[in-house]
């Protein structure tokens, strides 16, 4: 069972946030009164306010039952959240409540007033977290060491205000842990027949249903997603497979070819703890396109395919001839905003993808999820999931689809109750670029909790049934 060994106080230091101004929360009140010559005392006994978070420790996806107590009836009151990312940034998000009657509030109840989020809004304080006042510019979180949590310190302010404000007066405060990892969880790094992955297994003998995730053209070895699957009794292979220091340099380039993904779902498929025949892909942004590829090549038939903002093709082709990095082949297409900030968008329209690299749709045999962010500045997935659509449709293979499409999403659809960023550093060489994803606040955090069901529910009926 995960413990937290931090008083708030230590939270606080370790955050970095100021400690603000405590009320007077109790008071005992010890009277003498004579009586026939007698002394007897009377005490009196205030409550404390109280802020609850239930589960206190809990996994990225699961919701929060925060309540105030012990509150003055119909008065103004700021619920706030506030963490550090692994880079040292502050994180907040506050909402303005009102009391009921009883002194209480309920965000799964009430309506915020305002602050970051209006209505209600009871994963609020989550989603909405953003850069806090004077951030460094382009920031965007991510888990980068899935063994620890995100520790969230929440606080219960007196008074509608704004964190950055300075001297609020705090009536309570505790700690949430928000995990990726589920107890039991295995992480194994696989380094293994050129593959760059890490592989991670659910509690229990297995063997169990698997996915082979896949992440975009940023690079890296992204494994959350991975982590969270594996909680959530799959095992997951996160891989990487461009702009990672142990795959063949130079690091922005695509280096590795279609073999190198066909290895890794067979690496996959053929674990002693993974059952060899309910293997499905997922893909986000340039990993739709591998994962197509994959799902569409001879000898391959995942049992389902899970395709999140992404394109049917790509203007950047696998090793075979000159590898190209992003940059060189795709420049061409950018475009962008008064503020300088860069959109990939024109990159993956279909008229601007080669014929020859695009998806042979028509050779789909598996259950197909495509999911759309209708707000997505990053690639142009509405003409892509077109596209889709009308390939199976005119091959008989309309069954096989299911189309998500979320108004006011961005490109960015990630697991649910985490931070969108609208726009986020993408490089600082040979220039500094911030890159646009899109998507509003509220309907971006809707869109990913409704994916997020859905995509558990499409992998249970087809990984598991």
């Amino acid at each position: 069972m995960l413990r937290v060994h931090m008083s708030v106080t230590a939270i606080r230091q370790l955050i970095g946030v100021k400690t603000v101004q405590c009320a007077s929360v109790c008071r005992s009140v010890a009277c003498l009164h004579r009586a026939g010559g007698g002394v007897r005392w009377k005490s009196s006994y205030k409550q404390a306010p109280l802020l609850t978070a239930t589960p206190v420790r809990g996994l990225i996806d699961e919701q929060i039952s925060i309540k105030g107590r012990f509150l003055r009836p119909h008065c103004p009151v700021t619920v706030c959240a506030q963490m550090h990312s692994e880079d040292g940034d502050l994180w907040e998000a506050f909402a303005h409540y009102n009391t009921k009657a009883d002194g209480t509030i309920d965000l799964t109840r009430d309506h915020s007033v305002g602050g970051t989020y209006l209505g209600c809004e009871p994963m609020g304080l989550f989603w909405g977290l953003q850069p806090a006042p004077g951030a460094r510019e382009g920031l965007r979180l991510r888990k980068k060491n899935v063994e620890t949590p995100f520790v969230v310190l929440m606080s219960l302010l007196e008074g509608h205000v704004s964190p950055s404000e300075g001297q609020s007066t705090e009536l309570a405060a505790v700690t949430t842990e928000r995990w990726y990892m589920a107890p039991g969880v295995r992480r194994i790094d696989i380094r293994q027949d050129g593959l760059v992955g890490t592989l991670f297994l659910p509690p229990g003998p297995g063997p169990f249903p698997a996915m082979l995730d896949l992440w975009g053209m940023g690079g890296g070895l992204v494994e959350y997603r991975s982590a969270l699957f594996a909680s959530r009794g799959y095992a997951s292979l996160s891989l990487a497979y461009i702009g990672h220091k142990e795959l063949p340099g130079p690091q922005n380039k695509l280096n590795v070819d279609d073999l190198y993904f066909k290895s890794a779902y067979h690496f996959l498929q053929d674990h002693d703890q993974v059952c060899g025949d309910r293997v499905g892909i997922i893909g986000l942004s340039f990993g739709v396109f591998l994962t197509l590829r994959l799902a569409t090549q001879s000898g391959l038939k995942p049992s389902c395919v899970i395709c999140i903002n992404g394109p049917i093709g790509s203007t950047i082709s696998l090793p075979g001839g000159r590898s190209v990095s992003f940059e060189e082949r795709n420049s061409k297409y950018w475009t962008y905003n008064d503020q300088g900030h860069v959109s990939f968008k024109d990159i993956s329209l279909p008229a601007n993808i080669s014929p020859e690299s695009k998806v042979k749709l028509e050779f789909l045999a598996s259950p197909l999820m495509c999911i759309v962010g209708e707000d997505d500045l990053s690639t142009s997935n509405i003409e892509n999931a077109d596209v889709i659509e009308e390939t199976l449709r005119n091959v008989g293979k309309s069954h096989l689809l299911t189309r998500l499409s979320y108004p006011g999403a961005g490109h960015l659809i990630e697991p649910p109750y985490t931070p969108n960023s609208r726009a986020s550093l993408w490089s600082v060489k040979p220039k500094k670029l911030i890159t646009l994803w899109g998507g509003q606040l509220a309907p971006h955090a809707a869109a990913q909790e409704d994916a997020w069901k859905k995509i558990l529910d499409f992998m249970e009926s087809h990984l598991r049934q």
